[in-house]
């Protein structure tokens, strides 16, 4: 296991025990304990996920979270000791893949690390073709998404979720399979994770949130994908 995870969190105690976890676990660690050293060891130390602490001096979690996405292709797991969902909420449209609650339990947060690293490097299965869904351009192999001929920027979990969607046009899945399917079983959080992720994929797609055109709310029941 060659997998690289970030730490991030201004109590050092904590950084300490997470890391010495992950390395029991064979992960490479590093540790930061601020906004400032984060976005330095991001750079240097390119890991394969981050865990964010969403309170921390110079630089907060949120607006490191919004720094990173603009720029990597990273799953971020955010730290937070709110228990608002308000707070929650913003993470994830901030572009984190997952949050967990402090106190937390240190094997429920390994799980969430191992199911995050596992599905966002997973190469597709099956058919590796170009989908085309009118304007929606999908290019499985090099996990990229165009819209109108532009590239656009998609987190793991977000491409993960458009191209699960993409692969089975007008098939409807519910939100806990989305959860089972892309999360993966040992996925710990409920299904406002995923209605969250469907806003923020159906906002970079452009489409109208009342009127969607290709990703689309069945009421009751979960979301689909409408072939154009």
């Amino acid at each position: 296991m060659n997998e690289k995870v970030l730490v991030v969190d201004d109590e050092q105690s904590i950084c300490e025990l997470i890391k010495l976890d992950l390395e029991f676990e064979g992960y490479i660690v590093e540790t930061a304990f601020d906004g400032r050293e984060a976005l330095e060891k991001v750079e240097s130390f390119q890991p394969n996920l981050i865990i964010l602490d969403v309170m921390l001096p110079y630089i907060s979690g949120y607006e490191l979270c919004k720094k990173f996405n603009e720029k990597y292709n990273i799953p971020i797991i955010l730290l937070t000791a709110k228990t608002d969902i308000v707070d929650k909420v913003l993470g994830l449209e901030l572009g984190a893949d997952d949050y967990i609650t402090k106190p937390f339990d240190n094997r429920e947060l390994l799980a969430r690390v191992r199911a995050l690293i596992r599905r966002s490097s997973q190469i597709p299965t099956g058919e590796n073709k170009i989908i085309q869904n009118g304007d929606l351009v999908i290019i499985p192999n090099e996990r990229k998404v165009l819209i109108n001929n532009e590239e656009i920027h998609l987190t793991p979990k977000e491409y993960d979720l458009l191209y699960l969607l993409s692969q089975n046009p007008e098939q409807v899945f519910s939100r806990e399979t989305l959860l089972e399917k892309i999360w993966g079983y040992d996925y710990f959080g409920d299904t406002r994770t995923v209605d969250m992720h469907v806003q923020r994929v159906r906002k970079k797609l452009g489409d109208n949130s009342s009127n969607p055109k290709y990703l689309q709310t069945i009421f009751g029941v979960g979301y689909k994908i409408r072939k154009v």
